[in-house]
């Protein structure tokens, strides 16, 4: 039972930090010298679409969220200088939800679960789907789905 416990719960998971510091993400594009291409003389341009700082729900929460389009149509949600508590299950959503303070609204209208939080702390990017009308989405959540509460949220 305590195994069982510690699995559900993570408490270790309070006092830990998983990092990542994932850069900007790139389209793929042309200028692959090995495949006897021009190189591209400039960076590829990344547009930002919407930004919106963190606030703290169940957890205390900080970062910016920015949602970034790729020159190759390619659209990311970007978590920049997060930094919130680690847990079970920490899930990215885009949601059609008012910023509030509720910890547990998160799921109740529309939202689009872009994966698993790659880290608690640091910058980190993930794939918005092709076909995905961003126009009716409000915020950005980090939502722990084992126990149904949004750890922080940030309007866009």
């Amino acid at each position: 039972l305590l195994g069982l416990g510690i699995y559900w719960f993570g408490p270790q998971r309070l006092f830990l930090d998983r990092e990542v510091a994932e850069g900007l993400p790139t389209p793929t594009v042309a200028g692959d010298p090995s495949a006897g291409e021009e190189p591209m003389d400039e960076p590829p341009a990344v547009q930002e679409l919407a930004s919106g700082e963190f606030r703290t729900l169940e957890h205390g929460t900080t970062g910016l969220a920015r949602i970034v389009e790729l020159e190759d149509g390619s659209r990311f949600v970007r978590l920049e200088d997060l930094d919130t508590s680690d847990g079970p299950d920490l899930r990215v959503y885009l949601t059609d939800q008012p910023v509030s303070d509720d910890w547990g609204v998160w799921d109740d209208g529309a939202y689009v679960d872009l994966g698993a939080l790659k880290g608690n702390v640091g910058d980190s990017n993930y794939l918005i789907a092709d076909g995905v009308d961003l126009s009716g989405f409000r915020t950005v959540v980090i939502w722990c789905r084992r126990f149904t509460v949004g750890f922080g949220v940030a309007p866009i």
